[in-house]
Order: structure tokens, then C-alpha cells, then sequence
């Protein structure tokens, strides 16, 4: 019944909190927009109307409210840039997922938590951002061309959209043609059903992004399986001895799994992932 109650409590303040967050940018930009009304507006009356005593103030006029693409610059007025932002917030988990590094990385860190025989530690958000870091310190030249040739043109108004598009997919494409394994592209092209390219410029989108994929999948599990088995042969010999010793009741993992963090500890587990991963990667 508490518990209930606390995250009642909890949900209300988180919707408090975001009602917040969305009304006080939207009351704080319409004082803005709309101008205070005049303090001492009055007109003059007919003499019937005078003569009456009337005192009737002038309606001011309502300001033309109207959303503008330019500013006075020549560029992306600021809310069309928070709606590009907002859609491609909306995408970037798919281009982070299947055109960078992230995926290898983030699937070897996994497999190295596994391998140690540690469930929650560290946590998945830990390593989820350690693969991400990763990617942007392995990709730091490719996002930076990205950046100068595609998204800052396009919000200057130099370029459109689908321009941008075509600009930033040319370093991406360029980074995964690099890392793809021919074998996997020549069976996605196989599959495809489509002539073969002349050139490797030439490989459409939707067929290197999942032969780059599938590149990424194996090279993630081949290094997984060379770290994993120094552990498995640690579990071995713990539950070969205690088997020649009789201890069947005690639980391998118990003994096994301070010897396997002691080993990690000891080579420097740590750097010997994380620089063999960053080094894995070929660059353009």
C-alpha cells in the first residue's frame, strides 16, 4: 500500500515537473511576443456619447503573430531549428546504433561483464556510456566532417535537407566501406537481388548498413570469445578441485569469482579492452 502510494506521489511530481518545464518557456515567450497594453487609451466620442459621460478606452491592436523560416540573417529561424533538432533526436539512436563504432563496443563490454559472472556491475548505463564516449573519441573525425559539411551549412540556410543528408552520409559511408568485411557486403548485394557496383561508392545505403552490421555482430563475438576464455578456464580448475575435494554443496562462483577479479585487477583489465576495441577499429 506505501509502495503504491510513493509512486503515485512520485508520477504526480514527475508530471508536475515536466507541466512546468513545458508552460513556463511558453508563458515567459507570449509575454514576450505580445506587447503590454496601452495604460491611458481613449477616444473620442460623438456628443451624444460625450454628452452622456462615456469614457470608452480603444481596443489596441492584436499583434500579427507569424512563423517565420529566415531570421533577418538569412538563416533558420530558431523554432525551425528546435523542430530539426527534435527529428533528428528522434533518429539518431538508429544512426548511433547501426553506423558507428557503438554496437562492437558496446557488445564487448557486455560480454565482458558476462564473462567476469557479474549480472548488474557495473550497470548497463555504465557501460552504455563508456560505448558511447568510446565511438565519439573513435569517430571524433568523421562526426567533425559531418558537422562542417552537412549541419552547420543547413542551419545557416546554405543547403537543404536532402542536400545535408547527402553530405553527412558521405563520411558515414566512407567509415563503415572501411570497416565491412567483403564477404558480408558481397552477400548483402547478393540478396538484393542488384547489379553488381562498380565502385564501392557506388553500394547503396540499404545494403552496407546491414553488411556493416553483421561486420560489427562478428568482430564484437570474436573478441568476446578470446576474453572469455581465460575466465572459463578459471571456473574449471575451481570446480575440478572442489569436486576432488568433496565440497559439491559450495557453489563454484563463490570461489571462482574473487579469482577472476583479482586476475582482471591484475592485467589491467580495463585499459587492455578498452584500447584493443579503439584499435580495432580502422579508420578512414
Amino acid at each position: 500500500m506505501h509502495r503504491t502510494v510513493d509512486r503515485g506521489r512520485a508520477l504526480a511530481l514527475v508530471v508536475g515537473v515536466f507541466a512546468l518545464l513545458v508552460l513556463l518557456p511558453a508563458a515567459s515567450w507570449a509575454q514576450d511576443t505580445i506587447p503590454d497594453a496601452p495604460g491611458d487609451l481613449t477616444v473620442d466620442l460623438p456628443a451624444d456619447d460625450a454628452a452622456a459621460g462615456l469614457d470608452v478606452p480603444a481596443v489596441p491592436d492584436v499583434p500579427d503573430v507569424r512563423l517565420s523560416v529566415e531570421n533577418d540573417e538569412g538563416g533558420l529561424s530558431q523554432t525551425v531549428v528546435i523542430m530539426l533538432l527534435v527529428t533528428v533526436g528522434s533518429v539518431a539512436p538508429s544512426i548511433l546504433l547501426l553506423m558507428t563504432s557503438f554496437t562492437r563496443f558496446v557488445v564487448v563490454l557486455s560480454l565482458t561483464r558476462q564473462a567476469l559472472g557479474l549480472q548488474t556491475v557495473p550497470p548497463g548505463q555504465v557501460l552504455m556510456g563508456l560505448a558511447l564516449f568510446l565511438s565519439i573519441f573513435t569517430m571524433g573525425d568523421v562526426l567533425s566532417e559531418v558537422n562542417e559539411d552537412a549541419i552547420q551549412p543547413m542551419l545557416a540556410g546554405e543547403i537543404t535537407q536532402s542536400e545535408a543528408v547527402s553530405a553527412g552520409y558521405e563520411p558515414l559511408r566512407d567509415f563503415m566501406l572501411a570497416n565491412v568485411r567483403e564477404d558480408d557486403l558481397q552477400l548483402m548485394i547478393d540478396l538484393s537481388g542488384s547489379d553488381q557496383p562498380a565502385e564501392p561508392s557506388e553500394v547503396s545505403a540499404s545494403t552496407l548498413v546491414p553488411a556493416y552490421v553483421i561486420s560489427e555482430l562478428r568482430a564484437a563475438f570474436l573478441m568476446g570469445f578470446v576474453i572469455f576464455v581465460p575466465f572459463l578456464i578459471i571456473d574449471l580448475v575451481v570446480a575440478a578441485v572442489l569436486m576432488s575435494m568433496g565440497m559439491m554443496m559450495l557453489p563454484p562462483v563463490f570461489i571462482s569469482l574473487p579469482l577472476k577479479l583479482l586476475l582482471f585487477v591484475l592485467v589491467d583489465g580495463w585499459v587492455l579492452i578498452t584500447g584493443s576495441l579503439v584499435q580495432s577499429v580502422a579508420q578512414v
